[in-house]
């Protein structure tokens, strides 16, 4: 059986679409749905490992990857109009039903189209993406109080995690110094190359402030999990320092057969505790495709 990963590009309302896909439709889907500052790249390792049995998609948003980067003036970078694009996007390759994996942005992004079209989703798997106000703790705190109270003077403070080295400390922050090793350099130099395009950093902070649309959602978000009960797999790196540890436990609220695990790693566990994710995706996926 063939692990090729197949790099394609669409168009979707004038906008061209990057994904990575890999195994045979055959087999059940997943739409592997990325994070900030990343990419579809961060999930080759797993779609590398797994595609023998499952057929995997895995799109780069508008203005992320190697999708296009339209002008803020003719697209509006919101995680509603994001997450519209991405629900045209697998109905224009006919990706119909499939196992969801949400982590960071990728959250309220998928979860959006979880509510909206809960006929499509066969699973979901989360890792490190937020649907509680649990997970939003005191890191936030300047940060919320830019959005109600904005001066140019706290937008300096706030938009410092746009650089360099704001971008490494995605992956690193919170680890223990031997544990760098495993973070691979090309992931946080790739993100921050294409940051850099003109125009992409006033992006990625007016999207960052249209976050707080996304913790207006939880409700409905858990309104969704609560009716749908969609089969759950939660997977949570306690060193996290952007969301905390406190809101795996929350899913388990209005999804109380979902698996919980957390591992001893931070914000980008497929970095870090490759073999422990890849573990317990497998028996998630072999469970649910089961029963």
């Amino acid at each position: 059986m063939s692990r090729q990963i197949f790099n394609r590009k669409i168009t979707i309302d004038g906008v061209g679409i990057f994904y990575r896909e890999a195994g045979v439709r055959e087999n059940p889907s997943l739409l592997l749905l990325h994070g900030f500052p990343s990419s579809s790249v961060m999930f080759k390792n797993l779609m590398i490992a797994i595609s023998d049995r499952f057929h995997l998609i895995a799109p780069d948003y508008p203005g992320f990857g190697f999708s296009d980067f339209p002008d803020s003036a003719h697209f509006k970078y919101s995680f509603k109009n994001i997450a519209e694009y991405i629900n045209r996007f697998t109905e224009a390759i006919q990706l119909e039903h499939f196992i969801i994996y949400l982590h960071d942005y990728g959250c309220p992004i998928g979860l959006r189209i979880c509510v909206n079209h809960p006929e499509k989703i066969r699973g979901m798997i989360v890792q490190n993406g937020n649907a509680y106000e649990e997970g939003i703790g005191p890191q936030w705190d300047e940060t919320k109080d830019y959005w109600e109270h904005p001066t140019e003077e706290k937008k300096k403070k706030v938009a410092a995690f746009l650089s360099e080295e704001g971008t490494r400390m995605q992956y690193t922050a919170g680890l223990p110094d031997e544990w760098l090793i495993r973070i691979s350099p090309e992931s946080y130099v790739l993100d921050w190359e294409l940051m850099k395009r003109p125009g992409n950093i006033e992006m990625q902070f007016e999207l960052n402030c249209d976050f707080k649309n996304n913790m207006e959602m939880y409700p409905e978000f858990q309104v969704y999990f609560r009716k749908y009960q969609p089969p759950a797999l939660i997977i949570w790196g306690k060193l996290d320092v952007f969301f905390d540890v406190k809101e795996a436990y929350c899913y388990q609220r209005d999804l109380p057969n979902a698996r919980l695990h957390i591992l001893d790693g931070g914000h980008m566990l497929l970095e870090t505790n490759f073999d422990e994710v890849l573990s317990l995706i497998e028996r998630f996926l072999s469970e649910i495709s089961k029963g």
